[in-house]
């Protein structure tokens, strides 16, 4: 039984749009192995964020390519393990046994999960080369924007993560989904019928995309280190959040949804952390030029 979703935007004129989630069915001659457009998506996203990094990585924060490379080959999966990780806790009850929970075939990541285990994993190995974690912060969250951007799309090739209700059906970009079921050859509709939502997948996905190129933007003006890592956290966080709003399948603690206040929290630390670290940053400049001025003027008393 394969799975998927009918889609059409009627305000912009695009009619219904059948999306299959699997790419390649019985991929390397083996019954049974599919792979999934949701998969290709993410591993597209996060060889994208990881060529961003390594770029930005040498070229500004001047770190060395060894590095850049053992903190991807750590971070990435233990960020993907995260990922799931998170997911997992929030929806134990849906799965059955081990196998189903280790299965990242069908979906179910969360981005937060990944978030902290990616950026715990850069702090471990900076500490450990006794070097400036926040260097590292900053030239991968432009990447990460960049990669979250892409992903969103594995999302609607999985016919999930839009939002109902909060007047869907009187925005000109409304989405009308139907999922299907192909069961015996005959296909089957499931789920809920014609339901009217808000693409909150493009939603994030654009937001994303904007927050990339305003990232890239501060970086020509980077005055301190972590400039770049907490305009991230705060503009993911409070985008996260008010999309999260209008989901129907957000994880939940209880009857809460745990992304809104996940992404207000991490938004206003965000916010207090830049403060902290742009006031740091005047008190050490103000310090090296007093130095500098003293250093001058004992230099020229002794002439």
């Amino acid at each position: 039984m394969a799975d998927g979703t009918i889609v059409s935007f009627p305000g912009l004129g695009i009619g219904e749009i059948k999306l299959n989630p699997v790419a390649i069915s019985n991929a390397f001659g083996v019954e049974g192995l599919d792979i999934r457009w949701y998969a290709l998506i993410i591993c597209t996203g996060i060889i994208c964020a990881f060529a961003y990094f390594l770029r930005r990585g040498k070229r500004t924060e001047m770190l060395l390519e060894d590095d850049l490379l053992n903190v991807a080959l750590f971070a990435v999966p233990i960020g993907v393990v995260g990922a799931r990780f998170l997911y997992v806790i929030t929806n134990l009850e849906t799965y059955d046994g081990f196998k189903e929970m280790i299965n990242i075939r069908n979906g179910g990541l969360a981005i937060y999960g990944g978030i902290i285990f990616g950026a715990l994993t850069i702090f471990v190995y900076s500490c450990i080369k006794k070097q400036n974690p926040l260097k590292y912060y900053d030239a991968i969250c432009p990447g990460v924007m960049l990669a979250q951007a892409i992903g969103r799309w594995g999302n609607f090739m999985n016919g999930e993560a839009y939002g109902v209700g909060y007047g869907a059906e009187k925005m000109p970009w409304r989405m009308v989904v139907q999922k299907y079921e192909l069961v015996d050859g005959v296909a089957e509709t499931g789920g809920y019928l014609q339901k009217v939502t808000h693409p909150t997948f493009l939603y994030e996905s654009l937001w994303n995309l904007l927050g990339f190129v305003i990232a890239n933007i501060l970086y020509k003006n980077k005055k301190f280190d972590g400039r770049i890592f907490t305009f991230y956290v705060a503009w993911y966080g409070f985008g996260r959040a008010w999309i999260e709003f209008l989901r129907h399948d957000s994880l939940m603690i209880g009857n809460q949804k745990l992304m809104v206040y996940l992404g207000f929290l991490t938004c206003a630390a965000a916010v207090a952390a830049h403060i902290y670290l742009y006031k740091r940053n005047d008190k050490e400049i103000e310090a090296y030029k007093q130095s500098k001025t003293l250093t001058e003027e004992t230099a020229n008393d002794n002439t």
